[in-house]
């Protein structure tokens, strides 16, 4: 039997977070980390899934049934999930001044999304630094945003809990118990923007950041950055106009808000769709039939690759495109912005599509199969937890232990990604001995 350290890199990613689905299970089934009797051994499961997995999906309300110890659990699995439990080995070999062996370095490639392990450990260390930058910031003005209405000790703790979770796109809150916010988190301006921004920020990934921070060596940004920039302003600006025109100038949910707001409200909430988690209604079994499928549509497509969210991502959905577009036109190769895509980057894409949409629709199914809800409200949820998004409808908290398992495995199969889990388990190429002559099959 092969031992841990003769396992291929992305095996061990793999291993790692099953690993650690196991040991934050077991710390949520802890004395003194939820209220009254405790967790069930399947809520403390799903919760460290959605905590892991940076999801946000719940089947408890954190801010009654867990304690304060209970709550910083919930939120250290979810920066474990965010940033990559590869990144904080690392971060503790460093600490312990251990070396860290080529496998890791290449299992942090691939958890991070990286082409090369080039310069790996310093890129590990500025990504470390620059998450708890930007959570430390956004934690500051959350605070002084929410120390008048929830007082200085209570604001700092609300401020830590949803910048983190906010930056790792979980979108879990501890507003909802809470009489004065029925909708949850606050739904002020500063709010908003500062949790929009965070959201935003956690779904670019990785490697955008590692090559904004490359950027003086380097003449331009990567075709990747550039065209996740793009995809992401495009479904953020298309998804708040389409969410403004049903809820608002449709006469839905937004009808009765001033037109300031009811923009502000349409764009946060279509940021917080494709990977964050955060409702800004207290009813969103309310919103319009059309505004849930959009919905549903931007959260299967979710974040960018190697990002705090999930979904095919925007790099699978941009490079589909550019495949259509090159075909509809006539080209032999898929082509924009003076580059061209690789036959290989294309099947890969069609590949996770095909995977993924399949998952999502059996899922759908077998949970259309044990409960009696309504279609879209299955496919939903199943979008939901696959894109590791978080929204729910109300089914979630609704679900039996089969239903339970189910969102589960979508939760952990979207975190680590149809393309790392099938690489992951896939076989080496083997050369072709025997080649067969080519027949044509009708398409359409």
């Amino acid at each position: 039997m092969a031992t841990l350290a003769a396992l291929p890199p992305l095996s061990r990613v793999v291993l790692g977070l099953i690993a650690l689905l196991g040991a934050g299970t077991g710390v949520l089934l802890l004395p003194g980390m939820a209220a009254g009797d405790g967790l069930s051994w399947d809520q403390a499961l799903f919760m460290a899934a959605s905590a892991l997995s940076v999801t946000g999906l719940t089947v408890i309300t954190p801010a009654q049934d867990l304690t304060p110890a209970g709550q910083m659990a919930l939120l250290a699995l979810t920066q474990i999930g965010g940033v990559g439990f590869m990144v904080g080995a690392v971060a503790v070999f460093e600490l312990l001044g251990q070396r860290i062996s080529l496998r890791n370095r290449l299992a942090l490639t691939d958890s991070l999304g990286l082409l090369s392990p080039a310069n790996i450990l310093r890129l590990t260390r500025r990504v470390l630094a620059g998450v708890l930058l930007i959570e430390g910031f956004g934690a500051t003005v959350l605070f002084f945003n929410w120390r008048a209405q929830l007082g200085d000790a209570r604001a700092l703790y609300f401020a830590i809990f949803h910048s983190v979770s906010a930056f790792c796109n979980a979108g879990f809150d501890l507003f909802t118990s809470l009489p004065e916010y029925p909708t949850g988190i606050p739904t002020d301006a500063i709010t908003l923007v500062t949790l929009g921004a965070l959201i935003l920020l956690g779904g670019l990934g990785i490697p955008v950041f590692a090559d904004i921070l490359n950027r003086r060596e380097h003449a331009r940004l990567s075709l990747h950055t550039r065209l996740t920039l793009w995809a992401i302003a495009l479904l953020n600006i298309v998804g708040a106009l389409g969410f403004f025109a049903e809820e608002w100038v449709g006469g839905g949910v937004l009808r009765d808000e001033p037109l300031a707001r009811g923009l502000l409200l349409s764009a946060f909430q279509t940021i917080t769709t494709r990977t964050g988690g955060f409702w800004t209604m207290a009813d969103p079994g309310a919103l319009a039939p059309a505004t849930q499928l959009l919905m549903t549509a931007w959260m299967f497509i979710g974040g960018a690759p190697a990002s705090m969210g999930g979904g095919i991502t925007t790099g699978t959905a941009a490079t589909l495109v550019i495949a259509l577009a090159a075909y509809v036109r006539g080209r032999e190769r898929a082509e924009i912005m003076g580059r061209s895509l690789s036959t290989e980057t294309v099947r890969r894409a069609s590949a996770v599509l095909v995977i993924s949409l399949t998952l999502v629709l059996v899922s759908t199914w077998l949970i259309l199969l044990t409960h009696d809800v309504p279609a879209s409200v299955a496919l939903f949820e199943a979008t939901s937890a696959f894109a590791t998004t978080g929204l729910s409808l109300g089914l979630t908290t609704r679900l039996s232990l089969f239903g339970k398992l189910v969102l589960v495995g979508l939760m952990l199969w979207g975190r680590l990604g149809a393309l790392t889990i099938i690489v992951a388990l896939a076989r080496p190429t083997r050369p072709a001995l025997v080649g067969y002559p080519e027949e044509q099959v009708l398409i359409g």
